[in-house]
């Protein structure tokens, strides 16, 4: 009588799915299918929002997208500095002219004028 009292190994208490039977048989069902279930869920939000998931995949394509057409970008104007850098190394006609805008180098003889910026508001309206 106390054997059975305390005999916990039939104890739908501990584990529903041990219990004998067909109620047994339908409890370790309802168990498995809530677990597979469980298991489907944590997965889906892992490959969604996870570390590598298809959020973290999208930023990434489109910082890609971004850098590639910076790198463009730059290439473009790097070309135009070598060619500037190549001319200015073997043309005189660009080494005077960088040096007349830049340095204001006039030849002897020039004289050069410097005009006052107009503003648009300083025009008389009558």
């Amino acid at each position: 009588m106390v054997r059975q009292i305390f005999n916990f190994q039939n104890s739908a208490l501990l584990a529903p799915w041990r219990s004998t039977g067909s109620s047994g048989r339908l409890g370790w069902r309802r168990f498995a299918t809530f677990a597979a279930g469980a298991l489907a869920a944590a997965l889906f939000y892992h490959v969604i929002f996870g570390q590598n998931g298809l959020t973290a995949y999208e930023q990434k394509r489109e910082e890609t997208q971004a850098l590639s057409s910076q790198v463009q970008s730059l290439q473009r104007e790097n070309e135009l500095l070598k060619s500037h850098v190549d001319r200015l190394q073997s043309d005189p006609d660009a080494i005077e002219h960088q040096a007349r805008e830049e340095l204001h180098y006039t030849r002897p003889g020039e004289v050069i004028y410097t005009l006052p910026a107009t503003s648009k508001t300083s025009t008389v309206q009558k």
